[in-house]
């Protein structure tokens, strides 16, 4: 997985992301379960991308820090920010190995962050980098992709989308036994005369929901709620996003 190549691209393709519901979502969550937390709250996204829902929470009045493996991506989210007048730290780390010298309030990961991440243990190395970085009573929200989803939805499909910056032709391996998908991205970007094509590969893995459960336990959280995609209600059979928020109940 690089993103070096879809970074260009990735504003344009998450364009219907609902993402009005991921800020007020998480707003409402800190409301609820952070009540207690001074003033900035501090915020760190980790697998930010482009930064554009960071943005969003720092004009919320949010302190925030923006994680990611990738300079294009990081890039990118430097013009966001410029463009906004607001100010992120951005740091570029892989989540699987978080070394931020810190703690903060909040921890998000959203879009399935985790979800690109290979297998089982690296998912545990980056929830217990997250752990590292909480102090008692810090939250930590995000998402992940269901095993229905990947199954029923991903699994061998393709799309394409026609956007006024790109055309992509995106194409899905079947799902394997553990719900992982390789994904190919064909994209296409009009110079003026003719179409300069670009290709990129990622992957996403669908984790066993109680295995990451056992994880966030071992970790130090508890789990206050899981819900269908960014909303009030609870997983159902078919939910495709669910999101989970977690509170750091570990000793300091």
């Amino acid at each position: 997985m690089s993103y070096g190549v879809f970074a260009r691209f990735y504003d344009s393709l998450t364009d219907d992301v609902e993402r009005d519901e991921m800020e007020h979502f998480i707003r409402r969550a800190v409301k609820r379960f952070g009540s207690d937390m001074s003033s900035p709250v501090t915020l760190c996204d980790i697998g930010c991308g482009t930064a554009v829902l960071s943005v969003r929470l720092a004009k919320d009045g949010f302190d925030v820090t923006g994680v990611d493996a990738s300079e294009e991506m990081l890039s990118v989210a430097y013009e966001h920010m410029t463009d906004a007048g607001v100010h992120i730290q951005p740091v570029l780390q892989d989540m699987t190995s978080l070394d931020l010298g810190g703690t903060w309030d909040v921890f998000i990961s959203t879009l399935d962050g985790l979800c690109h991440l290979p297998d089982l243990s690296a998912a545990e190395d980056a929830i217990g980098g997250v752990a590292r970085h909480c102090h008692k009573g810090s939250l930590f929200i995000f998402d992940m992709n269901t095993p229905y989803k990947h199954r029923e939805v991903l699994s061998g499909q393709t799309f394409v989308y026609d956007t006024d910056d790109v055309y992509c032709v995106w194409q899905n391996s079947e799902a394997d036994e553990n719900c992982r998908i390789d994904m190919l991205l064909d994209l296409f970007e009009y110079n003026g005369e003719s179409y300069d094509r670009f290709v990129d590969e990622l992957s996403e893995t669908a984790f066993d929901p109680q295995a990451v459960d056992d994880i966030l336990i071992r970790s130090g959280f508890e789990i206050l709620g899981e819900y269908d995609g960014y909303t009030d209600s609870g997983v159902t059979d078919t939910t495709e996003r669910t999101v989970r928020i977690c509170r750091y109940a570990a000793d300091e």
